[in-house]
């Protein structure tokens, strides 16, 4: 994987110079969320949060740089959620939010970038017109920018259960990120900050003696920070997600000699093989072309030929995770798949749960949405005679209408 220098060079190819680079902070705790893994981990929508969050910045600019920072304990459940995204390598950030900024800062100095743009993992739902507003501003000439929303509810100033005073709200915000800042000042604030605890890179420079502008907030860019906040955003994500597609698959493959066969992307011992160009893995062949249907992307074959010798014993997570990633591209998720394998021997049982896990961990969707089922032919067919396995099956897909 390249690191976020060789990607910003590679881009550059041809003499245009990008100087804008994205850090998504990402190595906190998330406790406000409640128990159970970092917020920033979590599935919303059958996708992890960080990685709706990543994907919305690169709605809003293809071409972004991101350099991620995480926990030092979370390189895990980072690999996982970014299956399949060209990104660097994540930098581990500090006990702090102002201390893990000034990791990501370190980390692309090398680029000596303009400017910066700072954003919250747990901000998904990132417009191409707050993104560009913060750019615009910075490229006008101001050091630093953060999206600002006027606060509309009357506030109040309460202790002991009784209001004391009103507050005048007319000068009040309530910032978001990305917030943007010439590189240089920002990091020099955030050396001079270290020690510190502030919330928002705003205030960083604010302590430094900088002016803050304000730019075009959106009360859709709201951060997931408490449990409740997970079923608003999937709702969101749902509420927009109004095309609902179902495509189907069938493969067949033959016996062969053999110990063990593939099968939904677990090895299964047995008396035989399967003969195919790949793995031969009958159900991810059937489940990818399913995928694949849904979004009328073709099949299999198109994708991975048979006559191309790069695929001869491939392993078929890689047809699967592709067609995963062409749903992904168009705005889609996954809802639910269903295969059904059939075959006398071997016994199918045994190892359904297990495929489940696989088949889950391999699309980045939960368990629940991942059906696995065998049947026989009563020993009529192919399959009842023996000479081979057979599958069907469907995914059921939702993309933005």
């Amino acid at each position: 994987m390249p690191d976020v220098v060789s990607k910003i060079q590679s881009q550059n190819e041809g003499g245009l110079v990008k100087k804008n680079v994205v850090i998504i902070v990402a190595a906190g705790r998330g406790r406000r969320a409640g128990a159970g893994l970092p917020k920033q981990y979590r599935m919303i929508a059958g996708k992890s949060l960080l990685r709706w969050t990543i994907e919305a910045i690169y709605r809003c600019d293809h071409n972004a740089a991101i350099q991620v920072v995480i926990h030092k304990g979370d390189a895990q459940q980072f690999k996982a959620a970014t299956d399949g995204l060209d990104l660097p390598p994540p930098v581990f950030g500090g006990a702090s939010r102002q201390a893990s900024v000034l990791s990501g800062l370190k980390a692309v100095e090398p680029l000596d970038p303009d400017f910066v743009l700072i954003h919250d993992a747990a901000r998904p739902f990132i417009s191409g017109t707050v993104y560009n507003d913060v750019l615009a501003k910075l490229g006008s000439g101001a050091e630093a920018v953060v999206p600002a929303l006027a606060i509309v509810d009357t506030l109040k100033i309460a202790a002991e259960g009784k209001i004391k005073r009103a507050v005048d709200r007319d000068s009040l915000y309530a910032i978001q990120t990305p917030q943007g800042f010439a590189f240089q000042p920002l990091k020099a604030a955030h050396e001079k900050a270290q020690g510190q605890d502030y919330t928002d890179d705003g205030s960083v420079m604010e302590a430094a003696g900088y002016s803050v502008s304000i730019s075009t907030g959106d009360a859709e860019n709201f951060k997931v920070t408490h449990a409740t906040d997970f079923a608003k955003a999937e709702a969101k994500i749902m509420s927009k997600a109004t095309d609902v597609r179902v495509g189907t698959g069938y493969d067949v493959h033959r016996f062969e000699e053999g110990n063990h066969i593939w099968l939904c992307g677990l090895s299964v011992p047995f008396t035989k093989g399967l003969k195919g160009h790949s793995d031969a893995d009958v159900a991810l062949h059937a489940l990818t072309d399913a995928l694949f249907a849904s979004v009328a992307a073709g099949d299999i074959g198109i994708h991975f030929p048979p006559s191309e010798a790069q695929w001869r014993g491939a392993p078929s997570e890689i047809f699967l995770k592709k067609a995963a990633a062409v749903i992904r591209e168009k705005g889609g998720i996954v809802s639910h798949v269903a295969v059904c394998i059939v075959c006398e021997l071997p016994k199918i049982g045994p190892y359904k749960d297990a495929m489940r896990a696989r088949i889950a961990d391999m699309l980045a969707i939960s368990i629940e949405r991942v059906s696995v089922q065998a049947t026989t032919t009563e020993k009529l067919g192919f399959t009842g005679r023996g000479e081979g396995i057979a599958a069907e099956a469907t995914a059921t897909v939702r993309l933005p209408f």
